[in-house]
């Protein structure tokens, strides 16, 4: 009996000293790029089975908050970093280095029975202002236009604050979501909501239309005439040691595999092989 217990805790040491010795990255932010960070994680713990990587999808801004209070070492973004964010980082000793591992286009979604076309970038603005709000005056049914958007703390809804808006505010009776999944999920089951998610999120369950006439696509981003577009992110503090897990993991975009995985849900290289 004395033999087996002390056989256990001789395991139980070699385990603890094992996940001890086990390297992480913790990844967290964008809901947008969290698809392609979790296939990144995916890829890569099937390749290097000593490593583990956590991928949560708390939004940009916190992903940002994240990177700066350490809590990570993976802030990936669907913006760019704010002034207030870099200051805060540099504030912490934290140098944020960007890393822009793919494109992204922001389509605007209806339900597959919502007769519209398309839309331009003024009427999308007069939506969300509140100017328009039936679906008669863009050439649908009578029926008030139920608005959907990200919620704030969103790379996606600064772009489209930045991109469609243009300064303008939005109207009080917009719906607020957490993450371009649930805008998808909300248009799905609404014949008479609006939404915009970024193109990975397109899917036969809803309707993308064209804007200014050009419809959302990997070839209309990346070639400049798709006009709501934007990059996407990873943030690592400083630029991780060559060779290292975490340098090796926040390149795989540089890679023939890595540009497979972001294609696959959608989204556009940067790389081309």
């Amino acid at each position: 009996m004395k033999i087996l217990k002390t056989l256990f805790i001789i395991a139980l040491a070699a385990g603890l000293l094992n996940a001890a010795d086990a390297k992480k990255i913790t990844v967290d932010g964008s809901t947008t790029v969290g698809p392609i960070a979790k296939a990144f994680a995916e890829f890569y713990m099937k390749q290097h089975p000593g490593v583990n990587i956590t991928v949560s999808e708390s939004g940009s801004g916190n992903g940002a908050k994240s990177l700066i209070n350490g809590s990570c070492q993976v802030a990936t973004m669907s913006r760019i970093m704010k002034q207030n964010e870099y200051e805060a980082a540099v504030h912490s000793e934290v140098l944020p280095i960007s890393h822009v591992v793919a494109l992204d286009g922001i389509a605007m979604i209806v339900h597959p029975g919502n007769p519209v076309k398309a839309l331009t970038m003024e009427q999308i603005k007069s939506v969300y202002t509140g100017k328009i709000k039936n679906w008669n005056q863009l050439g649908g049914p009578n029926v008030p236009i139920v608005i959907i958007s990200r919620d704030t703390n969103s790379g996606t809804y600064e772009t489209f604050e930045t991109r469609v808006m243009k300064g303008e505010k939005i109207v009080k009776n917009c719906e607020y979501v957490g993450s371009s999944g649930a805008i998808r999920q909300r248009v799905q089951s609404t014949q008479a909501a609006l939404g915009y998610v970024g193109i990975g999120f397109i899917d036969n369950t809803i309707k993308a239309l064209p804007v200014n006439t050009v419809l959302p696509s990997p070839e209309t981003v990346k070639n400049g005439s798709y006009p709501i577009a934007r990059p996407l992110y990873m943030y690592t503090s400083d630029y991780p040691k060559m060779g290292s897990d975490l340098y090796l993991f926040v390149n795989l975009y540089l890679t023939k595999k890595g540009q497979e995985i972001i294609e696959e849900p959608g989204f556009i290289p940067v790389t081309n092989y």
